[in-house]
């Protein structure tokens, strides 16, 4: 058995879990304050998003020191003081590696900048760019100083895409995890990693911005199992997490294959586009759950099938709160919250929780463009415009989809500034004074989710059975086998804002209740937001 099968992962995005010296950004050590919270919720690990040196043009994503800490978030005393801690409440840590790309403000591009030929190598500079798009918009190319050269960023203008075809790249960034692990670090989340694999003679692809030309190239399967061997694959507890951008089932399984010594598990982002008007993210449309559902039965049943492992979540700090996107918030928020947590971490995979989310946390109710601090935001607002939305069009879709809506200051209390920090907070606060920790610790989604991570730790039908779909024809209820042992497991998740009819197969007549978030239930319904397990002996 695979120790990360049974763990649970909380995400913290440090700007905004607390503030322990009152300049409004959170801390490393704010982390280190709230760890008994975290071992009484009882998560294994934390996730931590950059807190590396950055100009915070992508709010660290674009890092200039891969070795230091910035000191907006404390320094290296502070962080061996939160590794030690966290180790002493049970929990260890998971850091994010962006190794795609780096800063224009890093030491390897200045130097390239000024005419160095190796550092120049480090990155994908070419005499003719290609038709690729950003994915923050515009070209993905940008003029290389005065050398009428241009080089490659994905991301943003101030992020340098790398050229993992040098292998001094490569040494350089399998040294960047090394030394963090020789910092106590046992998991890694890998930023984008499977957009690394750029062929050497790069073409243009007009149809589709250029991404078939760089995504889940063969190569990154070797480029990964290089890394795993010099660096985490050395380490028998590394948990590890690939982040990967518009991948396929068949290269996750290939990328989570245990045999293969790739990584332990990916994260990828289809289900978290069911409510894209067309593949369109900017843009506002109920969520299709047809396609929801047949999403989580594929990746479900063939990583099953195929024994890969998926990183199951809803809510991370790209992604506008789950609560708004799937639920009747208004009506059924804690409902909502306990079905939406059900329908993962009964599910086979490693469940992700995203700081918030264990208190129901929503999207904030910001009232002008001026509110959000996202690069990404932004540029899309101007871009709506340009296309020929309203100002308030506009503004409707940006308070669905902007990455802010889940980057607000953690709700600790009903108090100023929700306890998050004596100062002015770097973003605008959400609706902290009816959604807080303090009110919410002794509530139903809290408690919901410590009920569902306990069983994931002591339920082997959970942490290990197998997936198959039930119920596929149900227009509402997204539903599931897990079977392990002579175990078989019925989840059933009403995802409708109403009592609705289900069809309970004959076996399960007599079945043991495993799991429900309602205090009873009637045969053949499911009330709103209802999810309810039902467990039998074959």
């Amino acid at each position: 058995m695979t120790n990360f099968h049974k763990k649970v992962i909380y995400q913290v995005y440090p700007k905004s879990f607390l503030d322990t010296t009152g300049n409004g950004l959170g801390d490393l050590k704010g982390i280190t304050t709230k760890l008994p919270y975290l071992e009484e919720l009882g998560i294994d690990m934390i996730w931590l998003n950059p807190f590396y040196p950055s100009p915070q043009k992508d709010n660290g994503y674009d890092i200039s020191n891969y070795k230091a800490i910035d000191p907006l978030f404390g320094d290296f005393d502070d962080f061996d003081e939160l590794v030690n801690t966290a180790r002493a409440h049970g929990i260890e840590l998971m850091l994010d590696m962006v190794l795609n790309h780096v800063s224009t403000e890093h030491e390897w591009f200045q130097k390239a900048l000024a005419g160095d030929a190796y550092y120049q190598d480090f990155f994908i500079i070419r005499e003719q760019p290609t038709d690729w798009k950003s994915k923050f918009g515009g070209s993905a190319w940008a003029p290389f100083g005065e050398t009428g050269k241009y080089y490659l960023h994905l991301y943003d203008v101030s992020q340098a895409d790398l050229n993992w075809r040098n292998p001094a790249v490569r040494a350089a960034l399998i040294d960047v995890v090394n030394f963090w692990r020789a910092k106590g670090i046992s998991g890694f989340r890998f930023d984008v990693i499977n957009v690394i694999g750029k062929d050497e003679v790069l073409k243009d692809n007009p149809d589709f911005d250029g991404k078939f030309e760089y995504t889940d190239k063969a190569i990154v399967h070797d480029y990964l199992k290089a890394l795993n061997e010099a660096s985490f694959g050395q380490d028998a507890r590394s948990v590890t997490v690939g982040e990967m951008s518009s991948t396929t089932i068949g290269n996750s399984i290939l990328y989570t294959q245990p045999d293969r010594h790739e990584l332990s598990m990916v994260f990828n982002f289809h289900h978290l586009k069911v409510d894209y008007e067309k593949g369109e993210k900017w843009t506002k449309t109920a969520f299709d759950f047809e396609s929801l559902k047949k999403l989580f039965h594929e990746w479900g049943e063939q990583m099953s099938i195929h024994k890969g492992w998926n990183a199951l979540f809803w809510n991370n700090h790209d992604q506008p709160r789950a609560l708004n996107r799937f639920v009747d918030v208004e009506a059924y928020r804690e409902k909502g919250a306990t079905m939406l947590a059900a329908s993962i971490h009964l599910s086979r995979g490693t469940p992700f929780i995203y700081m918030g989310e264990e208190i129901g946390m929503v999207d904030p109710d910001f009232e002008r463009v001026e509110d959000y601090v996202d690069l990404e935001s932004h540029n899309a607002y101007a871009e709506m415009l340009v296309a020929g939305k309203t100002e308030a069009e506009a503004f409707e879709i940006l308070k669905v989809k902007s990455r802010d809506n889940s980057r607000t200051p953690m709700q600790w209390d009903d108090g100023p500034n929700a306890g998050f920090t004596t100062g002015q907070p770097w973003l605008k606060l959400g609706s902290h004074q009816d959604i807080n920790v303090a009110k919410e610790k002794d509530g139903e989604i809290f408690k919901a989710y410590q009920s569902l991570i306990k069983l994931r730790k002591e339920q082997l039908l959970i942490s290990e059975g197998d997936y198959a779909p039930a119920l596929q024809d149900s227009p509402d209820v997204y539903a599931f086998y897990r079977t392990y042992q002579g175990q078989k497991l019925l989840v059933l998740n009403n995802f409708r804002a109403k009592e609705v009819e289900v069809q309970i197969p004959e076996a399960f007549d007599g079945a043991e209740v495993f799991y429900n978030n309602y205090e009873s239930y009637e045969a053949g319904r499911l009330a709103p937001y209802q999810s309810l397990a039902l467990l039998i002996e074959q």
